[in-house]
């Protein structure tokens, strides 16, 4: 097994895959914490299903780097759930699934209507659930996942202390004077990038599950914020390289294998986390 992967890792799409996966892996992990403990992980689904409506219009369109149409629009949309969340006809919750549902059927309708390829049916699986594109990307989409997840993690590193200030005590925040709607908004922008990213690794319709099951893992093991971060990324990373790896030894989707992995390591570090709070323990 192990000269079968390393005869693998001679090709040039299989280091750019696990290239990928690490990369993004860090990422959603880093945000997902934050999304967790201020109870909107959900953003993560809604924003998946908008850009799998927005990614079906730049097919539509025939546009060679879609990312060009899906980031930006993402981004908006993202900024619009946070404004449409404090409004209080349409709470937070209710504007996720309402923007989420209605750009999936959107997206699904379009791809129907007006179809550019002889297999809707795989181009809609591949989009939702990442399938076999996470192993087809060419160089020019691996920097471009370079750069994006460099960005999101200085930004995270600068922007610790705010992050952390609005994660736990947004009124204490507004009341010391500082911009917490900003951070909010900064946070909502980051949490689309890493959406955008993420949908060639796991599909649009697992992405919220990098950003929840690491988070989740974590929290079972530890109780400082720093800890459950550090803790949060590297599950993620293992999780991310173990699911790649057993896709390419196993020939199972790539996306699906990592969600699998993140979803055992939970259950296991939920194990773990009982057996240490049990009284047996203390």
């Amino acid at each position: 097994m192990l000269d079968t992967l390393l005869f693998y890792l001679e090709y040039p799409f299989v280091r750019y895959a696990l290239i990928t996966a690490v990369l993004i892996a860090v990422c959603s992990s880093l945000l997902g914490v934050t999304l967790v403990l201020k109870r909107f992980s959900f953003i993560g689904d809604g924003l998946s299903h908008v850009a799998f409506g927005i990614l079906a219009v730049a097919a539509v369109l025939h546009l060679s780097n879609n990312m060009l149409l899906v980031l930006p629009v993402t981004v908006i949309c993202a900024v619009l759930l946070l404004r449409t969340g404090k409004n209080a006809k349409v709470r937070g919750d209710a504007a996720i699934a309402m923007i989420s549902v209605a750009s999936l059927a959107v997206g699904y309708m379009l791809m129907n209507i007006f179809s550019t390829s002889s297999n809707i049916s795989g181009d809609v699986c591949t989009s939702l659930f990442g399938s076999t594109s996470i192993l087809t990307l060419t160089s020019t989409e691996v920097w471009l996942c370079v750069i994006l997840s460099i960005a999101v993690v200085i930004i995270f590193i600068i922007f610790y202390n705010r992050i952390f200030d609005v994660t736990f005590d947004e009124d204490f925040t507004r009341a010391s004077g500082l911009h917490a709607d900003a951070y909010n908004l900064l946070i909502a922008i980051v949490t689309a990038v890493i959406i955008v990213i993420a949908m060639n690794l796991v599909g649009s319709l697992l992405i919220s599950a990098l950003l929840v099951f690491p988070a989740l893992s974590s929290m079972r093991l530890f109780k400082s914020f720093k800890s459950v971060t550090v803790c949060s990324a590297v599950i993620s990373v293992i999780c991310a390289l173990t699911g790649i790896i057993i896709s390419i030894l196993f020939e199972t989707p790539a996306g699906s294998t990592i969600v699998v992995a993140d979803a055992a390591v939970f259950g296991i570090c939920s194990l773990i986390g009982a057996f240490k709070n049990s009284p047996k323990a203390a």
